[in-house]
C-alpha cells in the first residue's frame, strides 16, 4: 500500500496571526480620526497656497491682500501639520498592517475594489507627506516638477480618502467612542500586555516632539527650540533667511550706475536708483512667508507700488514684474490689482533699516501683504502695467 504524502497546510495556516488592542478597530479609529483631521487641514491649506501662487485669470485680481499675515498662517499650518501627520501615518499603518495577511486576499469584486482604494490611499498619503517634507529642505530627487504633481496627487488622495470613509463608515461610527458598545465588546487584554493607551501616548509624544522642534521656523516664539527645521528665522543676511541667493540667480554684481527701473504704461518712464530713492519712502512691517514653511516679520522701506503705477498713468492697475534674474520659474511675476493698489505693497530698497543685500534682492524687490515668498520678486528691473 502506497503511503500518501502529507498535504501542504492551507495558506491561512502559514500567515502570522495578530491579537491585541494595538491592532484592533478601536485603535485604528482613534489614530485615523487624528490623521484624517491633519489631512483635511493639509488639503485645505494646500489648495489655498496653490491658488495664491498660481491663480487662474478670473481670480488673479480678486485675491485678498489682507490680513497681512494670512499666507504666513496658512503655510505655517500646512507644513507644521504635515510634519506632525508623519508619525500619525506610520502609527496608523502599523496598526492596520495585519490586514495584509488576511486570507483569502480577495473575497470578491467589492473587496477587491476596497483594497485597491486603500492601496491608492496609502500610496498617496506616503507620497504627499514625504515629498512635502523633502520640499521643506529644497531637495528634489525626482524627475518631475514638485508643485503640479504634489497638487494633483493631493486631489487623488482626497478622493481615495472620501471613498475609504464611505466604505468604512459603519466601523468608524461603531468604534468612535471609548465607551461605545462595539469598543466594550472587544476582548480584554492580559494585565501586562501593551495597551492602546500606551500606543496613543507614544504617538502623542512623537507628534509633540516633531512639532515643537520644527514649528519655530514660522511660529517665532518657539524659535529657540527650532532644532529639526531646515530654517531658523533669525539666520540670514540682515537677520532674515534666504532661499534663493544672488549667486544662484546670477545677480551678484549689479552695476548700480547702469541699473534702471523701467515702468511701462500709458506714460512710460525710467528711474535711476538715486531717483527712486529720492521719491517718498514708506515703512511697513510685513512677513516673508515661504512655501517651504518658514516665515518672519521684517521692517521694509521703499516706494509704494500704487505711486509708481499712478505716475505711469494707470493707478491701481495690475502689474507684471520682471527680475534681473535670467533663469528661474519666478523670474517674471504677475501681481493682481488688489495687491498693486494696497498701500502696504512696496518696491523695497531697505530691510530692517539697512540697504538690501544682494541675496535679499538689491537694488530693489517687491514686498506685499498676504503673498507667498516666491512672489516677492527680488532684483526688480521692470514693471509693466497691465
Amino acid at each position: 500500500m502506497k503511503s500518501r504524502l502529507p498535504l501542504p497546510p492551507p495558506p491561512s495556516a502559514l500567515l502570522p496571526s495578530f491579537r491585541g488592542a494595538l491592532h484592533d478597530r478601536r485603535t485604528a479609529t482613534a489614530i485615523g480620526r487624528l490623521l484624517g483631521a491633519a489631512m483635511l487641514i493639509c488639503m485645505v491649506t494646500g489648495v489655498l497656497s496653490h491658488y495664491l501662487q498660481h491663480p487662474p485669470s478670473w481670480l488673479a485680481n480678486e485675491l485678498p491682500a489682507r490680513p497681512t499675515w494670512g499666507y504666513r498662517l496658512n503655510q505655517g499650518l500646512h507644513v507644521g501639520v504635515g510634519i506632525a501627520a508623519i508619525p500619525l501615518l506610520f502609527g496608523k499603518l502599523w496598526t492596520v498592517y495585519p490586514k495584509l495577511f488576511v486570507w483569502p486576499a480577495l473575497k470578491g469584486v467589492r473587496h477587491a475594489l476596497e483594497r485597491l482604494s486603500v492601496a491608492v490611499l496609502v500610496a498617496g498619503a506616503v507620497f504627499e507627506l514625504l515629498t512635502g517634507l523633502l520640499n521643506t529642505v529644497q531637495w528634489y530627487p525626482w524627475p518631475f516638477s514638485f508643485v503640479p504633481v504634489h497638487f494633483a496627487v493631493g486631489w487623488l488622495l482626497t478622493g481615495a480618502l472620501l471613498l475609504h470613509l464611505a466604505v468604512k463608515w459603519p466601523d468608524i461610527k461603531a468604534y468612535w467612542w471609548q465607551r461605545s458598545a462595539a469598543t466594550r465588546a472587544l476582548p480584554q487584554e492580559p494585565e501586562n500586555a501593551p495597551d492602546r493607551r500606551s500606543l496613543l501616548t507614544g504617538l502623542a509624544v512623537a507628534v509633540g516632539a516633531v512639532t515643537v522642534t520644527t514649528v519655530g521656523q514660522s511660529f517665532t516664539p518657539l524659535k529657540d527650540v527650532d532644532l529639526l527645521a531646515p530654517r531658523h528665522p533669525d539666520h540670514g543676511p540682515l537677520g532674515l533667511p534666504v532661499n534663493r541667493t544672488a549667486a544662484a540667480a546670477g545677480t551678484t554684481r549689479v552695476d548700480t550706475a547702469a541699473w534702471r527701473l523701467t515702468v511701462v504704461g500709458p506714460r512710460p518712464y525710467e528711474l535711476t536708483l538715486d531717483e527712486l530713492a529720492a521719491l517718498p519712502q514708506y515703512e511697513v512691517e510685513l512677513p516673508i512667508a515661504c512655501v517651504e514653511g518658514w516665515s518672519k516679520n521684517a521692517h521694509w522701506t521703499g516706494v509704494r507700488i500704487k505711486d509708481l503705477t499712478e505716475r505711469a498713468g494707470a493707478p491701481g492697475a495690475a502689474l507684471r514684474v520682471v527680475s534681473l534674474e535670467q533663469h528661474g520659474a519666478y523670474r517674471v511675476m504677475d501681481m493682481g490689482r488688489t495687491y498693486a493698489r494696497d498701500p502696504l505693497t512696496l518696491l523695497a530698497l531697505r530691510l530692517n533699516g539697512r540697504v538690501l543685500t544682494p541675496d535679499h534682492g538689491y537694488p530693489a524687490r517687491i514686498i506685499a501683504p498676504n503673498r507667498p515668498g516666491v512672489l516677492q520678486t527680488k532684483w526688480v528691473t521692470r514693471l509693466e502695467v497691465r
